[in-house]
Order: C-alpha cells, then sequence, then structure tokens
C-alpha cells in the first residue's frame, strides 16, 4: 500500500523527473500537500518554475490540499477518488481548486 513518505520521497520525484519539462511545466502551478498522520508531511510539487518535489511547504503555492494519510493512500492508488474525498470534506483545497484537477497527470 501506498504512503505519502515514499510516495513524495520516491515515486512521485521519479515521475515528474520522466515527464517531458515542457509537459510539466504545462500545468504551470506549484502544489503543496499537508498530509496529517504518521505517515505524513508537507510537501512541494512545483510544475511551474524549478520542477520537482520537496519535503516543506514554498510559499506562494497556487494550490494546497490538506488530508489524512489514509486518504493519500485512497488518491494513491485512485486518483479519480479524489472528487468524492473534496466534496464529503475529507481532502481540503485553498487556492485554485481547479488545478487539483490537473493533479491526475501526476498522481494516476
Amino acid at each position: 500500500m501506498a504512503d505519502a513518505k515514499s510516495d513524495f520521497g520516491t515515486r512521485l520525484p521519479k515521475k515528474i523527473g520522466g515527464m517531458p519539462a515542457d509537459e510539466a511545466k504545462a500545468i504551470n502551478a506549484v502544489f503543496v500537500f499537508k498530509i496529517s498522520g504518521d505517515e505524513g508531511g508537507t510537501w512541494t510539487i512545483d510544475l511551474k518554475d524549478n520542477v520537482g518535489v520537496r519535503e516543506g511547504a514554498q510559499d506562494g503555492a497556487d494550490c494546497t490540499l490538506e488530508l489524512t494519510g489514509e486518504d493519500w493512500q485512497t488518491i494513491a492508488t485512485n486518483p479519480g477518488a479524489a472528487t468524492q474525498l473534496f466534496f464529503t470534506g475529507r481532502l481540503k483545497v485553498s487556492g485554485n481548486p481547479m488545478l487539483a484537477t490537473k493533479l491526475q497527470k501526476i498522481l494516476g
């Protein structure tokens, strides 16, 4: 089962690093993930200027997503579940929530 620390430490950096730079930059957004729980943490996915994944929150993020580690596991295995988590209040999105729909290219 996926956990946030390994996903943000290994899987997502490899996936983003394997994307053509223009495809990643076409998303043109900085996302901050705040994941609570034992396997949680805070990470930034920059798909704007310095493309990559970093631990911690970057100032000026375009979209911030807050969820539990358990809900992260759900999204990591089924990115389409994010919509249901959002509408049930388990996924909180601040900033531009429409940008979050572009994350399926990265998470899927």
